[in-house]
Formats: structure tokens, sequence, C-alpha cells
């Protein structure tokens, strides 16, 4: 589950390039086309998202702790591509986004299962 989750997320990251490079490009319909994907991908992130919640269940508040920050970076990702869509003033999602996406994948990659950081 952890592999359809990191892809998931990886492809989430693309599309939201591609949906300002559209958006950018005045490609409306290409940025709704590749918006549409995108929300259908987030359901795939919280649907495996929710499958390692339940393995990881042991590590009490830091699991939470990293579904809150996931969640967040959804949050975030959406708001940035309505707002960039929009043409409205969208600095403060993107820095969101960074912020909660370098959390989110601190915690996974470093804390929580088999993550790369060496164990203490």
């Amino acid at each position: 589950m952890a592999h359809l989750h990191i892809t998931s997320w990886v492809i989430a990251f693309a599309l939201v390039g591609l949906v300002t490079t559209f958006a950018r490009s005045g490609n409306d319909k290409g940025a709704k086309i590749s918006h549409m994907i995108l929300r259908a991908d987030y359901l795939l992130i919280l649907y495996s998202g929710g499958s390692l919640f339940a393995s990881y269940a042991n590590y009490g508040g830091l699991i939470i702790f990293k579904v809150l920050v996931g969640l967040w970076t959804i949050a975030a990702m959406e708001m940035a591509c309505v707002k960039y869509k929009k043409k409205k003033p969208a600095a403060i999602w993107w820095t969101q986004l960074v912020v909660a996406g370098a959390i989110a994948i601190i915690l996974g990659f470093g804390f929580l299962g088999a993550g790369i950081l060496p164990a203490k």
C-alpha cells in the first residue's frame, strides 16, 4: 500500500504543475481536465493513506499528526490550483503547500515505518 500512496502523491505534485502550466498558457480546458484528474488522485491518496494509517496505529500521536499534515497538503494543493486558475493571489497557498509537503515527506520517510533516516 505504501507504493500506491507514494505513487499517488508524486502524480499529484506532477498534476499540480500541469494544472498551473495549462492555466498559465491560457488552455482553460486542459487546466480543467488535469484539475479533475488531480481531484480523482486525491481519492487514491486518501484511500492509501487511510490504509497506511490503520497499519501504523502503534505510532500514536505521530501518525495522527502525519494524517493532519497530509490533509493540510491536499487542501493547499487544491487551493493553490483554484486560486491560480482564477488569477487571484495564491502565494500563501503555494507557501503552505511547500511547508506542509516537506513536513509530510519528512514524517513519512524519516519517522514512520521503514524510513530512510537512521534509527535512534
